[in-house]
């Protein structure tokens, strides 16, 4: 399995570049936004997955490694193949792919190339409980801090039985109540949104 490559790029196409490793030139897919972010001669590193078919080997790359997760997630979709997946991912952000399965909005995925109704739905079905979306920054925490400690604590929710929707707007709404500390440490937000929600499906059904 080639899991990343750390070349110099040789050539650069709308969805795909190669990347020359040890004199050696690798064809890579790659998300439209990955391709013009590039530039003839730059030295990168894509995060790579290799799917194997009877007919070719074809790469798949991306810049950041939660890309490359999301892509895999994607490819465990019925229905949605390489193609289709990279589609998802130079139409979408990670982000955005996040937010619309937690929402159960299956209208962006409807709007990339390729992917039909059907599919879209299979989506949103399918990745339920997968990704979780990213939530603004609170005051005094850092982006990416702010987004890790509301993701573990939807995650505690969606595994104590409520579904990703509503945990995620569960979380969103306390994170703003919330008192600096409390932004920053997973108990104290989780009892936060377990006051808010009351006993999980699982407590009630053993009731």
């Amino acid at each position: 399995m080639i899991s990343s490559l750390r070349g110099r790029v040789l050539h650069l196409e709308s969805e795909s570049a190669i990347v020359e490793v040890g004199g050696v030139g690798f064809s890579v897919a790659v998300p439209t936004q990955v391709a013009r972010a590039l530039h003839v001669g730059d030295e990168t590193l894509l995060h790579t997955n290799l799917v194997v078919r009877e007919d070719a080997l074809s790469l798949f790359g991306f810049a950041e490694r939660d890309e490359l997760d999301t892509f895999i997630l994607l490819l465990s979709v019925s229905g949605v193949g390489p193609k289709s997946a990279l589609g998802v991912l130079s139409a979408l952000s990670v982000g955005q792919i996040a937010e619309a399965v937690a929402a159960e909005d299956d209208a962006p995925f409807r709007r990339v190339s390729g992917i039909g109704p059907k599919t879209a739905k299979l989506i949103v079905v399918q990745l339920a409980g997968k990704l979780h979306a990213p939530l603004p920054a609170a005051a005094g925490v850092g982006a990416p801090a702010a987004t890790a400690i509301a993701g573990q604590v939807v995650a505690a929710l969606v595994a104590l039985g409520w579904s990703e929707r509503v945990s995620a707007e569960t979380v969103h709404e306390i994170v703003g109540d919330a008192s600096a500390s409390e932004r920053t440490s997973v108990p104290a937000l989780l009892k936060l949104a377990l006051a808010q929600l009351g006993p999980s499906r699982t407590e009630r059904a053993n009731v």
